[in-house]
């Protein structure tokens, strides 16, 4: 987080100060409900996993918490993007192709996590139909993804992707690199297309929209105090993110 990302957090959640984050802090949250089934038996897949930026932006109380290795009896990552293979936060890396199977066994996981990537699925039934299949019954699948019809969800399908790089290099204040910014498509990122490629009689849908602080205000006081008042005003449906809870029947 920058400087002024941080002074801006700082004044709006006067207790970040002492704790780094906010009390409705997304990353916090989420992995709140992880620890709440994981046990050190377990099996996990992060999926999309990505290069593991966060070991370079989290410290302290939420590095500890957001950490899963050595936590479970093995955590696996995969993505289509070979940066994975230098993830220092997983204990296996596995590159897959898009669209594809995934590399392993049916009922292999007790529970798959994805943070930030539902976002970029092209096609969210082949997708939802690998999960179910490594997914162990009564594991669960654990996704956090912006709201389609949350401001960040919707300026993201109405800006191109090719800008979107270009956009968040002015407004992004989680330290995100050019390389971490991929397409978007917004196909699964609400709680009825949860509900849809994961269908009642396999999964229990358990998943619901929440709003955090601020997202997108490049450090700017006004900007982030406008996307507070914002996301007050507007009904719950159009929050700002959506956590992905599924469990196996």
């Amino acid at each position: 987080m920058n400087p002024k990302a941080k002074r801006v957090l700082e004044t709006l959640y006067p207790e970040s100060r002492l704790s780094g984050f906010a009390r409705n802090d997304h990353r916090v949250l989420f992995f709140t409900l992880i620890h709440s089934v994981l046990r050190p038996e377990m099996n996990v897949l992060d999926y999309g996993a990505g290069r593991g930026k966060w070991a370079e932006l989290e410290t302290g109380y939420k590095r500890a918490l957001t950490t899963l290795k050595g936590r479970c009896a093995r955590l696996t990552g995969c993505d289509i993007d070979p940066a994975v293979r230098d993830n220092p936060l997983i204990d296996e890396a596995v590159v897959i192709e898009p669209d594809a199977p995934l590399p392993f066994p049916d009922a292999h996981f007790d529970i798959i996590t994805s943070w930030a990537v539902l976002e970029h699925v092209d096609n969210p039934a082949a997708a939802a139909a690998e999960i179910a299949r490594v997914l162990k019954p009564g594991g669960v699948f654990f996704a956090w993804t912006p709201n389609k019809w949350g401001y960040v969800g919707i300026g993201a399908r109405l800006i191109p992707n090719r800008f979107h790089a270009r956009m968040l290099r002015g407004l992004d204040t989680g330290g995100r690199r050019g390389e971490d910014v991929f397409p978007t498509r917004y196909r699964l990122n609400t709680v009825g297309a949860v509900s849809r490629y994961f269908p009642a009689d396999d999964f229990e849908n358990l998943s619901f929209i929440h709003t955090g602080p601020p997202a997108y205000h490049g450090g700017n006081l006004f900007l982030a105090r406008f996307w507070r008042l914002y996301n007050a005003l507007v009904p719950p449906a159009l929050g700002q993110s959506l956590f992905v809870v599924a469990r196996k029947r």
